[in-house]
Formats: structure tokens, sequence, C-alpha cells
């Protein structure tokens, strides 16, 4: 039933799947208190303009979750004729040097679309992208991610330890990674740093990751643009220097995130529990407080 839904969906413009995903944001956000109390929460109080964020965002994280059904399933050339890259022959300059390359990128915009971009890119096919991704919870919906995700130049690292080797393996070989370092990590796995002037739980991976093979970090999101236009990548490398200290390298990883995010506040998926404390981890200050 999913599939069905998902291809029948895929078979909408661009335009008119904003659309719907914008009507759906609303409907969700009133239909669930938790998913209300969330996005309230994780919008920074001093945020600029923060009612009118708070109102778009709610239309864009529905334009969001339905857009995927065009992303995933539309040729690549469809892909690429409706995504512009802002300075693109530097990126692609950057990109064709033999070295490993990490790209980072936040739940902001569709950043779906930067990996299925660059998988139907001349570059791509070359250097194809290993991309990090959480294994669904409910199964039926493995095959239909696996299978619309995956192509030539895209391949997927699964978020466990699997994962983790394959991604060192391909940084090894001077290929090119891309995670999204928002992501809650498990136990063990990340540590407390501030984003948005407060604590969270921050994946110490990318930094890990990048200091190992020496590689470019690029920080990239794909705005969407208004009535289904299309979208704009844009892209940085990353200003601050790693220094192999977990907790600063976290910091700075997560400064570069709140720069992109500021430039695009509105697509932005405040709704995620980005906050939250996983099992197993301590709340932050509590090692301080029974000290």
């Amino acid at each position: 039933m999913i599939a069905l839904v998902f291809r029948a969906l895929s078979l909408l413009p661009l335009r008119i799947l904003h659309a719907l995903g914008g009507a759906l944001g609303w409907v969700v956000y009133w239909a669930s208190p938790a998913y209300r109390r969330h996005f309230r929460a994780n919008l920074p109080l001093n945020l600029a303009h923060r009612q009118r964020v708070l109102r778009q965002a709610i239309a864009e994280g529905g334009k969001q979750a339905i857009e995927l059904a065009w992303v995933w399933s539309r040729p690549g050339e469809q892909i690429r004729a409706r995504t512009h890259i802002e300075n693109a022959e530097a990126l692609h300059a950057l990109l064709a040097q033999d070295r490993a390359v990490l790209m980072l990128t936040p739940h902001l915009g569709c950043f779906e679309v930067i990996a299925q971009n660059h998988a139907s890119s001349p570059i791509g096919r070359t250097r194809p992208m290993l991309a990090l991704y959480r294994v669904p919870r409910k199964a039926l919906l493995r095959p239909l991610l696996e299978q619309t995700r995956t192509n030539k130049g895209l391949l997927l690292a699964p978020a466990d330890l699997h994962g983790v080797r394959l991604m060192l393996r391909a940084l090894r070989d001077r290929q090119i990674v891309g995670l999204l370092p928002d992501q809650v990590p498990s136990r063990g796995e990340g540590v407390w740093a501030p984003f948005f002037g407060r604590p969270a739980f921050t994946m110490t991976l990318p930094a890990r990751l990048a200091r190992t093979h020496e590689a470019l970090v690029l920080l990239l999101y794909a705005q969407r643009l208004p009535r289904g236009a299309g979208y704009r990548i844009k892209w940085e490398p990353l200003s601050e220097a790693l220094t192999g200290d977990a907790v600063q390298d976290a910091t700075r990883i997560n400064r570069a995130m709140e720069r992109l995010i500021l430039q695009c506040p509105e697509q932005y998926l405040w709704s995620y529990n980005r906050y939250k404390i996983p099992a197993g981890v301590s709340a932050p200050g509590a090692a301080e407080a029974r000290s």
C-alpha cells in the first residue's frame, strides 16, 4: 500500500507535490500535540522573525516529507534540470581532485536532492557518493528506500558499525562520503555540544572521519525554490580547522551547521527531536553535578 501511494505521488508535478505537502504540514502540526510541542520548543527563542519562520517551517516540513516521491523516482536528467548549484565550476573542480571528500548536510531544505543530483552528474559516475542512512524501523519501507535511492552514482551505508567501516574504506580510497551531522547519535558515538545555545548530543564521527583521512570537508544544503521551481544547492568549505578534541570539533561543526540553517531557517526540520537524550547517555551536566 505504501509503495502504491509513493508511486502515485511520484507521477505528480513538483509544484503540486509542494502544495500538497504544505497543507499536510499544517494537518500534522495541529493533529499531533507532541509534534507541535517539539516544533515550538526547538525553534530558538532569539531567532529573528520567529513567528513568521514558525509558520513557514510548518508548511516546509510537509513539503520535505512528500517531495521525496519526486526526488527518489525521477530520472537523473530531470533532477539536474531542476537543480542549480551556486558556483558550480568551483565545486566540480574540488570534487575532481584526487582526495577524500566529506559532505556534511543538515536537515535543511531538500537534503536528498544533493545526493541524487551528484549521482546523476558526470563526476558522480566516476566518483560515486557513499551516503549514511538510518535503516527504517518499518520493514516494508526498507526495500522501497534502497531501491529508489541507490543508483550507479550513489551508494548507501547503514548507520551502524558496518556503515562506519564502509565510510572509512571509501575515504581511504579518496572517495566522497555524505552524512547528516545533526542526527542524534547513540551512546558512545557522541558528545554534548552547544546547538543554538542549548546542549545537544552531537556526532563525533564526522570529525574523526575527516581527520583520519585528511578529507576536504564541504558544507551543503539544497534550498527549496517557490512554486515547485526546483532547488538551489549552496555550499562552502568548513572554515574552522578540526583539532582532534571531540567536544571542540563537535562544537565547531554545530556552529557551521547553525550558519547554514540561519541562511534559510524556515526550511530546517525543527520538528526533529534534536535535543533528546539517547538511551544510556547522562544528561548534560550530570557528571559535574555528581562531583
